[in-house]
């Protein structure tokens, strides 16, 4: 089929004998190089015998007969007679774990565990008892709601108001296991020129974030519609204000105005020289 002719929305089936978390990633960052295509992706978790496998069958089956044109399927299936299954439908497939998986058999000279699930069983580690450790901490010093604690931060995140400190806290809490607080600067900081008296004893530990003011009124318009807190004129004092007192007292920042959640968290644990694993 030429280029030209190739439709410009297609069904992307994740198959997965787990969360299809992993699988749903990989495939997120591979279909991000075909802006021109429009992609529906449908997640599938936990098909883990072979009659789930002939009910994923006839869903892909269907989907090519009703849109005339095969749909994609990534998979992380362990299982042989699972994955064998699968592969009957109508589909072009993409097996991740058999990409990299043979190979390393070959190369390490052994086989593999072939175990479902290997990345989430976890649940009674160490590891994944100080990511709900981390998260339940994160939570508890949202936006500056709980002050008590904060030497055992790893990172506290300052900044304006919805300029992504919540969610970045979250998210290296969920995936690193990184106990990260967050506090606003607010305009009673800026009048008296200041750091919060609450977070100035944990200095090497902040890490601010800023944004470009005008997406920032976006942001709080969404929130408070036609509110001062949401003019123009109010972000840029604030966005100004903010930097100037970070600079000042010399806490590494970044805009967040054009990364992801992703792309943040990294920058952060990179200059914070936290070394984490993500903690599935």
């Amino acid at each position: 089929m030429s280029v030209a002719n190739t439709p410009t929305a297609r069904t992307v089936f994740i198959i997965s004998d787990g969360t299809g978390i992993t699988a749903e990633t990989f495939s997120h960052s591979v279909l991000s190089q075909f802006e021109s295509v429009s992609f529906k992706q449908v997640r599938v978790p936990f098909i883990d015998t072979v009659s789930k496998a002939d009910d994923v069958v006839q869903r892909i089956n269907r989907v090519a007969a009703d849109q005339g044109t095969v749909p994609i399927v990534f998979t992380t299936l362990v299982d042989p007679n699972v994955l064998a299954r699968v592969k009957t439908g109508n589909a072009l497939f993409l097996d991740l774990f058999g990409a990299f998986v043979e190979p390393l058999e070959h190369n390490l000279g052994m086989k593999s565990s072939h175990s479902m699930g290997k990345l989430h069983k976890g649940v009674n580690s160490k590891q994944y008892r100080s990511r709900i450790d981390a998260i339940n901490f994160s939570l508890a010093h949202d936006d500056g709601q709980f002050v008590t604690g904060l030497a055992q931060a790893d990172v506290i995140l300052v900044g304006v108001s919805r300029c992504g400190k919540t969610p970045t806290s979250l998210y290296l809490a969920m995936q690193y296991g990184v106990k990260a607080a967050n506090f606003p600067l607010i305009p009673e900081d800026f009048e008296r020129q200041a750091l919060p008296t609450t977070i100035t004893p944990f200095r090497s530990k902040l890490f601010g974030l800023t944004i470009q003011p005008d997406r920032l009124s976006e942001v709080r318009h969404e929130r408070r519609p036609d509110s001062r807190y949401c003019s123009i004129e109010q972000c840029r004092y604030e966005v100004a204000e903010a930097e100037r007192l970070m600079r000042r007292d010399g806490i590494p920042m970044l805009s967040t105005t054009s990364k992801s959640i992703e792309e943040i968290s990294t920058t952060v644990l990179q200059d914070v020289g936290l070394d984490r694993h993500t903690a599935y």
